[in-house]
């Protein structure tokens, strides 16, 4: 495998998971789901951060961000609180307290996306790469980005 097939696999993962994640109820929204998570996991990664320090670490457009961050208050993901230092500020860090949507998100499996995606309906397959996927995940946890930059 080299860095364009190691590239593309990510890519192909990011589409499941986003195929996974469910979208009923929420609405047509200006931010795709793959904004919110950029968003979201980089507010959790720096807790009392500003919209303007998020479109610096992410490259996403200030009004993409800005879009994010609001569908994210709404549905109670982050909350917000004025800069002690400078008041004009708004600081956004993890809502400690699980919101309705997290704990649904979090809880949604991934085996139609995943069956879908491999054309089969094989439990057993399913399963297998589930498997797979999981040991992939404890090797190369978020935390190993902090180790590449």
């Amino acid at each position: 495998m080299n860095g364009v097939e190691l590239f593309l696999l990510g890519r192909t993962l990011m589409k499941i998971g986003e195929e996974a994640i469910p979208t009923e109820g929420v609405g047509t929204h200006s931010t795709s789901t793959r904004s919110m998570l950029i968003v979201l996991l980089d507010v959790y990664a720096h807790p009392d951060t500003t919209v303007g320090e998020i479109t610096t670490r992410t490259g996403l457009p200030q009004s993409a961000v800005s879009g994010c961050v609001a569908r994210l208050k709404d549905v109670g993901s982050v909350v917000t609180a004025p800069d002690p230092a400078d008041r004009r500020r708004t600081l956004l860090r993890r809502n400690p307290e699980v919101s309705e949507r997290r704990a649904e998100v979090a809880a949604t499996p991934i085996e139609a996306a995943l069956g879908a995606a491999l054309g089969t309906a094989d439990a057993d397959e399913i399963a297998r790469t589930v498997t797979l996927l999981e040991q992939l995940a404890e090797l190369l946890s978020p935390d190993v980005l902090g180790r590449l930059r």
